[in-house]
């Protein structure tokens, strides 16, 4: 039944009126869609599969052949098909989500799900296919196939035309396989570099040693074909590619347009890369469900809820963490060659792979893989501004001189409760923004970067800009903040791990944190419990924490009479005693800007959100006249 639900929705595209009125471009949208068609489809139709679709949309190229190879989709006319029907807005929905795609600094075939993240749903899909399939492996080399398939020749069945096919469940992601390296060749695999001059030149001189020998059907439509393609292109361009751009909707309530912060983008932009990796996550999940397998509307209502089967740890807040736990870079390396090398044998006349030697092929596997892992798995996911609906900021900001040698931890204690989903998070952001720029007179919110218990970290000032954390030190160092009190209890475990872990790790590797960085509470540098008893007994058992006082710094910033004063009550909390040491920028004239790892950008305007705080220091919003995220026009 899941599989029939599944090939009619992407079938609907070919029906779909483009001129058609369609509903926001939501998960809960496409979940709509998906519950309707599980009330129509018979259970005849459950045999069809969903790359079938893919492959009658337009614009077939490698990437579809690999669809059609990996998922056994059989060519099938519009004419065989009788779609069911749908009401006109669910049929534009599923035209505008069928295909993902870059151009003009836009992003198509991507939705926003309740945990605020954006998704593409094209891989998220193509996963949920192979999974219903028991994950099809190919082993390799394909010796045993016929003469390569042209463009326009009829694809029958995976199985009849690749004995070497095993339709069986793949033996786990995470089984042994030996470590890629430029050196591990495949002797007996087809060398396409037959009758390219030169190409030996450029190659190692090691031997081969570990060639790879199956490609998994799951990791290969998903994330291993993408990831080889794009970082091809880039190594033949001398252009390191984009991995994980971000973007902002014109809105949030009803999105209806994805503009990216990078309009040069490549295709592995950070909703492709959510969806590939929900793809892989909820595609070996039904794997290892046995029949009767649950409805995907359903399943994928509790992925982007509170969980599937009421765990709040498997769901898509926290899709780094249990893809990273899936699979390793090793075999995700070999994946990702092996990937390379089945296109290759598919399309041997692929202009990117037709020259390209075996050794070549593993250099971008092994870049690609050590990219995603240590540049996506490896960081935390970050909220931008834009996505939270904050407000521009107030006058001029002044960049940072990066690397920076700390790392400042703060609690909220306003607001008190930790966040546990976007809405409440994404709430918060905006009231602790309201209080900073309203009351304290700032001209942003204070942080460099807020940590919710969504598993999410939500840009404030960035990487790039002086936040206004913490007096005297907000040029030295970043302001991180977790939501909530920890006076006398401790966040999350995975807040904590953002803290410690990921996040100044993530700032390393990328040049922003200086690899000896020191880790300090707010209260060592100003009078203040922040970041809380409970929390700072703990920062003190952490690797980078640094036992300084005042003194030991030797700040040469000018110190208000609170540090001074007997008379001056203790402020009790970051939100309350958090100032910046430089005096107010003008506002004759306001910049917008961004945290993410790449340039500034201009942009950070939401439309009207609803805030459901309610804060004794809240102030009411103000209602915002400025589009989402507008672009400069230069």
């Amino acid at each position: 039944m899941a599989q029939g639900v599944l090939w009619i929705l992407l079938g609907l595209l070919l029906w779909s009126d483009p001129g058609t009125a369609s509903l926001p471009l939501l998960m809960d949208s496409v979940i709509q869609a998906l519950a309707e068609l599980e009330q129509k489809v018979p259970a005849a139709k459950a045999r069809h599969t969903a790359s079938a679709w893919l492959m009658s949309a337009p614009n077939s190229g490698p990437h579809n052949r690999l669809y059609h190879f990996l998922l056994g989709a059989r060519s099938l006319n519009a004419t065989e098909l009788d779609p069911c029907p749908l009401s006109p807005e669910l049929l534009g929905l599923t035209k505008e989500v069928a295909r993902h795609d870059v151009r003009e600094g836009k992003e198509y075939g991507v939705v926003l799900a309740p945990d605020g993240s954006t998704v593409a749903v094209e891989p998220l899909l193509a996963g949920l296919e192979a999974g219903l399939q028991g994950r099809r492996v190919i082993n390799l080399p394909l010796d045993s196939m016929a003469a390569p398939w042209e463009t326009g020749d009829t694809f029958p069945d995976v199985v009849a035309i690749a004995p070497d096919v095993r339709a069986t469940s793949s033996p786990g992601l995470r089984d042994g396989s030996p470590d890629v390296t430029t050196a591990d060749i495949g002797a007996n695999t087809p060398d396409a570099t037959k009758g390219c001059p030169d190409v030996q030149a450029s190659l190692p001189d090691a031997k081969a040693k570990s060639p790879p020998t199956m490609v998994d059907s799951l990791l290969a439509v998903t994330l291993a074909g993408n990831l080889g393609l794009t970082f091809l292109r880039g190594s033949q361009t001398q252009r390191h590619p984009d991995l994980g751009t971000e973007g902002c909707w014109d809105q949030l309530s009803a999105p209806r347009t994805f503009m990216l912060l990078d309009p040069k983008a490549s295709l592995l932009t950070m909703a492709f890369l959510n969806g590939a990796l929900d793809g892989v996550i909820l595609g070996d999940y039904l794997s290892r469900t046995p029949e009767p397998q649950p409805s995907l509307s359903h399943l994928l209502s509790q992925y982007y809820g509170a969980g599937v089967a009421r765990d709040p740890g498997f769901r898509s807040n926290f899709r780094r963490q249990n893809g990273a736990a899936l699979t390793s870079a090793s075999i995700l390396a070999q994946q990702v060659w092996g990937t390379l090398v089945l296109l290759q044998r598919l399309e041997p006349v692929h202009p990117q792979l037709q020259c390209m030697s075996q050794e070549q092929l593993a250099q971008v596997a092994a870049n690609a893989t050590k990219e995603f892992t240590e540049a996506f798995l490896g960081c935390p996911a970050i909220h931008p501004r834009c996505r939270w609906g904050a407000a521009p900021y107030r006058g001029r900001p002044k960049l940072l001189q990066l690397p920076l040698g700390f790392l400042y931890v703060h609690h909220t204690y306003v607001p008190a409760p930790p966040c546990t989903d976007f809405t409440r998070c994404a709430a918060n952001m905006r009231s602790m923004q309201r209080y900073h720029q309203d009351t304290q007179g700032w001209g942003d919110i204070g942080y460099s970067f807020v940590v919710g218990s969504d598993g999410y970290v939500y840009e404030g000032r960035g990487w790039h800009w002086v936040g206004a954390h913490t007096l005297g030190h907000n040029s030295r160092g970043f302001g991180v903040a977790i939501v909530g009190n920890y006076t006398a209890a401790l966040p999350t475990e995975a807040a904590l791990r953002t803290v410690r872990d990921t996040l100044p790790s993530c700032a390393v590797r990328a040049g922003l944190l200086r690899p000896d960085y020191a880790l300090l509470g707010h209260r060592q540098l100003v009078r203040t419990d922040c970041p809380g008893d409970a929390l700072f007994d703990l920062l003190r058992t952490w690797p980078h924490f640094t036992a300084v006082s005042l003194r030991s710094l030797h700040y040469t910033a000018r110190r208000p009479s609170v540090y001074t004063s007997s008379t001056r009550p203790l402020p009790p909390a970051c939100n309350s005693c958090a100032r910046t040491a430089s005096a107010r920028p003008p506002t004759s004239r306001r910049h917008v800007y961004s945290g993410n790892l790449g340039p500034a950008f201009a942009g950070h305007s939401a439309g009207n959100i609803p805030d459901p705080v309610t804060s004794a220091y809240a102030a009411s919003a103000q209602p915002q006249t400025q589009p989402a995220c507008p672009f400069p026009s230069s």
